[in-house]
């Protein structure tokens, strides 16, 4: 019995070992290891709908600086000015939003979902409220064209009835390069 059982464990042991040696290394795609990592620099223009009143709509630019982690992953943190437009009666609000976020390539290297996180500084018409953002989005970018949906959540700006909180669908318009 004592045999039998070593023997098995020995055939067993072979078995694995000869497994092991069978498979080949992984390697990656010749376009994977070539790939430089690096900044890109994109400026944009927003337009938005901006869903809680008084709000009527949205316009801001844009920087974004970008940096890819590889083909498909990149960081990004972005700056710029937006105005929150609202009725004639009202004073608008505006605000420089800072942002960092990640990028991820989804499908053909052009199409990319992205989450951003930061804050919102009001910088108008006596407004000295800051903001929480959150910013999720998708997009299509080639080489040097960045066209974004995103929504944005304002957490501490001011609705109408005078709840915290307003909310906006925002379209992206850019023109990037590597720096």
């Amino acid at each position: 019995m004592k045999t039998n059982l070593k023997s098995i464990i020995a055939v067993l042991a072979l078995c694995f070992a000869g497994t092991v040696q069978a498979q080949e290394p992984v390697t990656l795609p010749e376009s994977a290891e070539n790939y430089d990592q690096g900044f890109r620099l994109g400026f944009g223009a927003n337009v938005g709908y901006v869903f809680d009143d008084p709000y009527d709509f949205s316009l801001g630019a844009d920087v974004r600086l970008q940096y890819d982690l590889s083909k498909r992953t990149s960081l990004t943190l972005t700056t710029g000015f937006t105005n929150l437009f609202i009725d004639e009666d009202i004073k608008d609000v505006g605000f420089i939003p800072v942002k960092a976020g990640f990028k991820g390539f989804i499908w053909e290297d052009r199409f990319y979902l992205l989450g951003e996180v930061g804050a919102g500084f009001a910088v108008t018409n006596g407004y000295d409220e800051t903001t929480l953002i959150l910013a999720p989005g998708i997009g299509y970018a080639t080489k040097y064209i960045d066209l974004s949906l995103r929504y944005e959540y304002y957490n501490d700006f001011l609705k109408a009835n005078g709840d915290k909180g307003v909310g906006q669908l925002a379209l992206r318009l850019a023109y990037g390069f590597r720096l």
